[in-house]
């Protein structure tokens, strides 16, 4: 008798932590659960136009609104213009990107507000990848008969991944293949890294 009530008490002690040890992310497969998300945030600014050129004064404020979002590699700057960007503006927009290594680009994602007569929006998309949930120690370590692998499995080699691309946008829709490497695209980001303030990034 002493013998079952010993059992009893040890199977009454046991019960929560195996309750425990199967709660979490379930992982059953080699491939993580955790995976990068890549999010893009646009960011838009009207500047008026005389003929076919920014207005007086509109190029300065251009480029403290450039200044500010701290422009950098992997940006997407593009020229909204309902009645057709002209060269004259693109080209003025083009002198303010120029400081930043950038180049316009040929088309302009949606917005939603529209854009008054006699005014261009610029548009800059910045995408950021982030891995959901990540650190993930909501399983705790243990027997696992449901052949679960670790529930933080994949934070750390998909977070580093996420953090170290030069182009979120490579992850979803990747780089065309090419015979030869261009060095001087190759050396970018580093080169972007490498005269970045300590402690402050490129953005």
């Amino acid at each position: 008798m002493p013998n079952f009530t010993r059992s009893i008490l040890i199977a009454s002690a046991l019960a929560p932590a195996l309750l425990l040890g199967a709660c979490g992310t379930e992982n059953r497969g080699l491939e993580p659960v955790h995976q990068p998300v890549v999010a893009r945030t646009d960011y838009v600014f009207d500047v008026g136009t005389t003929g076919n050129r920014l207005a007086p004064g509109e190029s300065q404020r251009l480029a403290g609104w450039m200044a500010g979002l701290r422009l950098g590699y992997g940006d997407h700057v593009s020229v909204d213009d309902p009645a057709g960007a002209s060269n004259g503006v693109r080209d003025d927009v083009q002198t303010q990107l120029s400081r930043y290594g950038l180049l316009v680009a040929d088309t302009a994602p949606p917005t939603n507000a529209p854009i008054a007569p006699g005014m261009v929006r610029i548009v800059v998309s910045r995408m950021k990848a982030t891995v959901p949930g990540c650190p993930d120690y909501s399983r705790v370590s243990g027997i696992e008969f449901d052949s679960n692998t670790s529930s933080n499995h994949g934070c750390g080699i998909n977070s580093n991944l996420a953090s170290m691309v030069a182009n979120p946008a490579d992850l979803v829709l990747g780089q065309p293949g090419a015979d030869a490497t261009d060095t001087a695209i190759a050396a970018k980001a580093v080169d972007v890294y490498r005269k970045a303030a300590p402690g402050k990034g490129s953005k």
